[in-house]
């Protein structure tokens, strides 16, 4: 499983991929921006550092899940 560098405490789960018979671990998009603005980042700033810097780099088959919460 690859891990996203300093962002463990967003951390919500392991899913199995049955494509590639491995596991990926799956993050907190929300968990993940708010450790950006912890360390200093404006809202908008982690946002568009999130999506450039670390959901947007695929790292292969094991490139880990980003859970967008599911809101009505």
């Amino acid at each position: 499983m690859l891990k996203a560098d300093g962002f463990d405490k967003a951390i919500i789960g392991v899913a199995d991929d049955i494509a590639t018979s491995s596991q990926r671990l799956i993050y907190d998009v929300d968990k993940c921006i708010q450790i950006l603005m912890d360390q200093g980042m404006s809202d908008e700033e982690a946002v568009e550092y999130f999506e450039f810097n670390v959901s947007g780099s695929y790292v292969g088959e094991n490139t880990p899940i980003w859970l967008y919460p599911y809101e009505e």
